[in-house]
C-alpha cells in the first residue's frame, strides 16, 4: 500500500512537471533567441537552422488544453504589434496569426520561417556555384533528411532565389506531412492538430516570396525583411487590430474550427488545406473580404524564371522511420527513401484518409 501510494504520488508530480512544460511551450516557443545576421561564414553553411524556428500558431482562438483546464490559448497579432524581423527569431516579433481580407488568415511564425530559411538556402547555394555541388544532411524528422544541390556557376540570381524558395517550401512541406503522421517536438504531445492548418501553406509560400524581395533588396537582411512583410500585409489588407483578427476568427468558429475540443486534439480543425503544391487560393472569411482587390492567389514555383525545371538543381531526400505507414503509401512496400517529387502522392493519401474521418479539404 505504501508502494502504491509512493507510486501514485510519482505520477502527480510529472504531471504536474509535464503540465508546466507543455505550458511554457505553448506560450513561449514562439520567442527562441537563436538570432544572428545571415552573413555566413563557413561554418555557417552546415549549420543549417531548426526544422521549426518559430513554433506558431494554433489556429483558433481561447481554445482550452486538456492537460491544462483553467488556461486559454490565444495566439493574434496585429501590424501595430508586430516587432521587427530577427533572423532566426527573437523576443520582439510579437508573431501570432492576423487576419488579411486579400491574403485570409497569416501566420506570421510561418511566414518568418519560410523568409530565413529561403535566405539560408540562398546563402548555400552560393556556395554550391563555388564547389560544383553541395551535400547537408538536414537532422531527422520521420527520417534522415538530406540536401543535395548541383547549381552550375553560370546560373543568375533571378534562379538561385527562386531554387531557395522551392526547396524551402518543400522542407516545410515535409513538416505538415510527418505531423499528421505523429512527429512531434515536444514527447507524448501530438502536432497533427495543426497539420495542414488552414493558413500553414498560403503563409509559407507567401514567405518565399517575401525572401525574394529581401534578398534583392540593398537594405541589410532584417531591415529589408520588416520593411517587406509590412509591405506585404498592407497590400493584403490587413485588418487594422487583433480585435478583428479574433472577430474574423470568431465568425469561422464550428465552421473551420472549434473550441468544443481541446488542444491538442487534432479535431480542433475542421478543415485542412492539402492542395500544398496546386495554385493557392487564400480562404476568406465571408463578410471579411476586400471590398476593392481580389483575394492574391499564389502559386508555388515549379520552374526558373527561364524555364529550367527546378528539380534538376536539387534532391530534398528522407530516410523513412516507421512513422510513415510506407506498405499503405506506396506500392513497392520495400520502398524506404523518399525526394520531393514522393511528397505530393503522400499528400493524396492523407487527404483520402481525411475525407474518409469526414475533415473538410481543399486541394
Amino acid at each position: 500500500m505504501v508502494k502504491l501510494f509512493i507510486f501514485a504520488r510519482q505520477q502527480i508530480v510529472l504531471m504536474q512537471r509535464f503540465r508546466i512544460f507543455f505550458l511554457v511551450y505553448l506560450c513561449f516557443s514562439s520567442y527562441k533567441l537563436l538570432a544572428k545576421a545571415p552573413v555566413f561564414t563557413e561554418k555557417d553553411y552546415l549549420n543549417h537552422p531548426p526544422r521549426i524556428i518559430r513554433t506558431c500558431c494554433a489556429f483558433g482562438a481561447n481554445l482550452k488544453v486538456s492537460i491544462i483546464p483553467v488556461y486559454r490559448y490565444t495566439m493574434l497579432t496585429s501590424i501595430e504589434l508586430l516587432g521587427p524581423h530577427k533572423y532566426l527569431g527573437g523576443y520582439g516579433e510579437n508573431n501570432g496569426i492576423l487576419y488579411t481580407r486579400r491574403g485570409g488568415f497569416i501566420d506570421i511564425g510561418h511566414l518568418r520561417d519560410l523568409i530565413d530559411w529561403t535566405a539560408y538556402l540562398y546563402n548555400l547555394e552560393k556556395k554550391s556555384q563555388e564547389k560544383g555541388e553541395v551535400f547537408i544532411n538536414l537532422g531527422f524528422e520521420a527520417g534522415e533528411k538530406s540536401l543535395d544541390i548541383r547549381i552550375p556557376s553560370s546560373e543568375n540570381e533571378e534562379n538561385l532565389i527562386t531554387l531557395a524558395g522551392r526547396i524551402a517550401y518543400d522542407i516545410s512541406i515535409w513538416h505538415e506531412i510527418t505531423s499528421w503522421f505523429g512527429a512531434s517536438d515536444v514527447p507524448l504531445v501530438s502536432e497533427k492538430f495543426s497539420s495542414f492548418s488552414i493558413e500553414d501553406a498560403y503563409s509559407n509560400l507567401l514567405g518565399i516570396n517575401i525572401a525574394t524581395e529581401a534578398i534583392k533588396s540593398e537594405l541589410p537582411y532584417d531591415q529589408a525583411v520588416t520593411e517587406a512583410i509590412k509591405k506585404t500585409l498592407i497590400d493584403l489588407e490587413a485588418v487594422s487590430s487583433k480585435e478583428e483578427s479574433y472577430q474574423a476568427m470568431d465568425a469561422v468558429r464550428e465552421i473551420w474550427w472549434t473550441r468544443k475540443k481541446h488542444l491538442p486534439n487534432n479535431k480542433v480543425m475542421l478543415r485542412r488545406e492539402v492542395g500544398a503544391y496546386s495554385p493557392l487560393t487564400p480562404w476568406l472569411v465571408p463578410g471579411w473580404e476586400s471590398k476593392n482587390s481580389l483575394p492574391l492567389k499564389l502559386t508555388v514555383p515549379e520552374t526558373t524564371p527561364d524555364g529550367i525545371p527546378l528539380s534538376e538543381f536539387y534532391s530534398f531526400t528522407v530516410h523513412l522511420s516507421h512513422k510513415l505507414p510506407v506498405k499503405k503509401i506506396f506500392a513497392d512496400s520495400s520502398k524506404h527513401l523518399v525526394t520531393q517529387l514522393d511528397f505530393q502522392h503522400i499528400i493524396a493519401y492523407i487527404a483520402s484518409g481525411m475525407l474518409k474521418k469526414n475533415i473538410l479539404i481543399k486541394m
